[in-house]
């Protein structure tokens, strides 16, 4: 069951759902609207010839910031890691789906390439992975609308919430974008890490 605008209000009011700052108007009929920050991650694609998931990445990109006075040029192709102004808290019975805003999408701006799904229990500032795939380069602003979040009841709260129970969540509590902390699923040699 996905809230709708009076769950929603209904669920900031009493602190269920924690959304700082909320931007006036942001409430939508059934989502509400996330902005864009000023931090990004960029790879460094004159100085690598491949990723490996299996290797960590952080020092493949370099970070970018941009504010009232700078914006960000996603040129056709490019992929780069942003983050939403607010930070974002989901309960434990409910989920949050990440979603791009109509108007963007029909200039070619994809906000999440796979990942657009938050756990019950994270708290963080949302990774934004940023993909143009118009023909020409879009100029993003800082604290634009982006994305639009949106909420789906569960039906019972989780039993082992993001970041608790050995669940090896790497993004808890972000702040700043993160490359990529796939790595962590390998063993010295290799070898997948068996969670259970």
């Amino acid at each position: 069951m996905i809230l709708s605008d009076r769950d929603l209000k209904s669920a900031l009011a009493s602190g269920q759902i924690k959304i700082d700052p909320l931007f006036p108007n942001s409430i939508q009929p059934a989502s509400i609207d996330l902005h864009l920050g000023g931090d990004f991650l960029v790879f460094k694609n004159n100085q690598h010839v491949c990723i490996d998931p299996r290797e960590q990445i952080d020092g493949m990109m370099e970070q970018v910031v941009i504010d009232e006075t700078k914006q960000f040029v996603l040129h056709p192709g490019e992929f780069a890691l942003g983050m939403t102004y607010e930070t974002v808290s989901v309960p434990n019975d409910l989920v949050l789906q990440l979603n791009g805003k109509s108007s963007l999408g029909r200039v070619g701006l994809i906000v999440h390439t796979t990942a657009g799904y938050i756990d019950p229990g994270n708290t963080l500032k949302i990774t934004l992975e940023l993909v143009n795939l118009a023909n020409l380069p879009i100029k993003l602003y800082y604290k634009m609308p982006v994305a639009q979040a949106v909420f789906v009841k569960l039906s019972s709260p989780v039993d082992v919430p993001y970041a608790t129970g050995g669940l090896n969540s790497k993004y808890f509590g972000d702040t700043k974008p993160k490359a990529s902390q796939y790595y962590k699923n390998f063993t010295k040699n290799n070898e997948w890490i068996d969670f259970k």
